[in-house]
């Protein structure tokens, strides 16, 4: 395998992840739309919009993303919005099958389709090489500052995963292979929803108990719709799942965990919706999901909760008080 990668995004996590494959020393390229990231990178060897750590002196940026086409691996780092319109500009550009490595989380807006569909349904039958997610709990931040990180490399074909995991491994940063997709899949893009709410319970002034009690619970959430859809329960059991949840439902890092904590200060979503500017995966995702639960009677009440808060107008601390008084059962997943 040629090591050389085209990083499709010059955000906090291309970032991250470009540097760990710079310090391996892999051939890597960054492509993004702003010059002035591009600049910065190039010349000061820095992402100054998103980090004060220098970055490996041998990683590169570009603005040309025709560069996408001199690479035998791509890695995607955009929004979930954004990747099928990035799929799409990779049909006119890109000669020869690829390696496509997708480290973005969550759902298509519309079609709701996960990213591997949207990936297979949308990029030319002709580049299209092996597809893998790269999933786990991982904060850029401390991917950056070469702090000790885990994570998933998800795909079916074990050959090529094992080179890529050579690949991005290293002292700090420690790649797992895993091949079940559906459910690496469905956990990425659920946490977020659950973060959202965890989020919100520390706005509301819960503390560790309720917190526990929500990452569990909604660890259980996760797992009955992964499940039901084709996912395996180790998944869910591992990095993907409880891991990413752990992380994400535990810091003001999460962006979803921000925005739930503002709601929950402000006992309403309508601040949020009047103020916020960045993606928060986890409102779109718990739009898609909890149609989908509904649709296939799935109970989901933390998922629910979420939604009314969201989109509703449901108080918080209502939704709360209601989920604490459901009729009292044995715990299952």
């Amino acid at each position: 395998m040629e090591n050389k990668v085209f990083v499709l995004g010059s955000g906090s996590w291309g970032t991250a992840l470009a540097s760990v494959l710079a310090d391996n020393q892999v051939d890597v390229l960054i492509y993004g739309r702003d010059k002035n990231e591009v600049d910065d990178i190039n010349q000061n060897h820095r992402n100054s919009k998103y980090f004060s750590t220098n970055l490996p002196v041998n990683l590169k940026a570009t603005n040309d993303l025709s560069q996408a086409k001199n690479y035998p691996i791509i890695l995607t780092c955009v929004p979930s919005k954004s990747f099928e319109s990035i799929l799409v500009q990779l049909n006119e550009i890109l000669e020869n099958k690829t390696i496509f490595i997708n480290a973005a989380k969550g759902f298509h807006p519309v079609s709701y389709k996960r990213l591997s569909e949207v990936y297979y349904q949308t990029l030319d039958i002709k580049f299209q090489g092996d597809y893998f997610a790269l999933i786990g709990p991982s904060f850029a931040q401390e991917v950056v500052e070469k702090k000790i990180t885990t994570i998933n490399l998800v795909g079916k074909n074990q050959d090529i995963s094992s080179k890529l995991q050579v690949l991005l491994s290293n002292d700090y940063f420690r790649v797992y292979r895993n091949d079940d997709l559906i459910g690496a899949e469905y956990a990425s893009g659920l946490k977020n929803v659950i973060a959202l709410a965890s989020g919100t319970i520390a706005g509301l002034g819960l503390q560790d108990n309720a917190k526990a009690s929500l990452i569990t619970r909604g660890l259980s959430e996760i797992t009955r719709y992964g499940l039901a859809h084709g996912g395996k329960m180790s998944t869910f059991m591992g990095l993907c799942g409880m891991g990413d949840l752990i992380l994400t439902c535990s810091s003001f890092t999460s962006r979803n965990f921000q925005a739930g904590f503002s709601i929950g200060k402000n006992d309403s979503s309508e601040p949020f919706w009047n103020t916020n500017k960045t993606t928060v995966e986890g409102v779109n995702a718990c739009n898609i999901i909890y149609h989908k639960a509904q649709q296939e009677k799935i109970e989901m009440p933390i998922t629910t909760a979420v939604y009314q808060v969201l989109f509703e107008n449901r108080k918080p601390s209502e939704a709360v008080i209601e989920l604490m008084n459901r009729d009292l059962k044995y715990e299952i997943y």
